[in-house]
């Protein structure tokens, strides 16, 4: 009780005070969020992905809070509405892993935002995590980059596969913090099936990707 009154619990996107009987979500974002409405799977090599919400208004600055200004505590917040959408997905998922950042961009930030997203997701859906990716090589934000080509370009063969005996045969779900053109999620699920999974499957919080049924 002392806690809740010298750290108030807060809405993880617009902030307003929670009441008691509300968890991560003011009753105004649960009903209001800009839901993600899942539909045809066009990202390639990924055999389907879901998300929370569209990457957009209070979302978009949750997500910003989250990686670039160490909110870090919403990680488990996040987690929780994600496994919602996972469990939905209906698929057996041998490991989770996750979209690894740089070791640069992880040192200036002081933690991996993605990683800290795929260990609470594992702990609630009780799916084992497995590190299955390195980012060998530093590139410029995707969120810098609007084109679609360019994003593409930006990360081609910037990923490295680990841990090739665990995943091989097996069907793998990739989380992100957001997905925008799918161009990350591609490279990744291209890498790993080249290193023997069976299938990859991803889920983010956001989306700014439109997945038109």
């Amino acid at each position: 009780m002392i806690l809740d009154l010298l750290f108030p619990r807060k809405c993880i996107l617009c902030r307003k005070l929670l009441q008691k009987e509300e968890t991560d979500l003011c009753g105004y974002c649960r009903r209001n969020a800009p839901e993600f409405m899942p539909g045809k799977n066009n990202i390639p090599f990924v055999a389907g992905w879901t998300a929370v919400w569209y990457y957009k208004e209070n979302v978009q600055k949750s997500i910003i809070r989250y990686k670039f200004r160490n909110a870090r505590s919403y990680a488990d917040a996040y987690a929780r509405a994600l496994a919602l959408r996972i469990q939905e997905m209906q698929v057996d998922f041998d490991y989770i892993t996750w979209v690894p950042i740089s070791f640069r961009r992880k040192f200036q930030r002081g933690y991996d935002q993605v990683e800290l997203l795929a260990k609470a997701v594992s702990n609630e859906l009780r799916i084992p995590l497995l590190p299955t990716l390195k980012k060998q090589r530093h590139t410029p934000a995707q969120s810098g980059i609007m084109d679609a080509a360019k994003r593409k370009a930006n990360v081609l063969g910037a990923y490295k596969a680990l841990n090739k005996a665990e995943t091989t045969g097996k069907t793998l779900l990739l989380i992100d913090d957001v997905i925008t053109t799918g161009a990350t999620s591609s490279e990744c699920a291209k890498t790993l099936l080249t290193a023997g999974a069976k299938a990859i499957y991803c889920a983010a919080v956001a989306s700014a990707h439109k997945n038109r049924k």
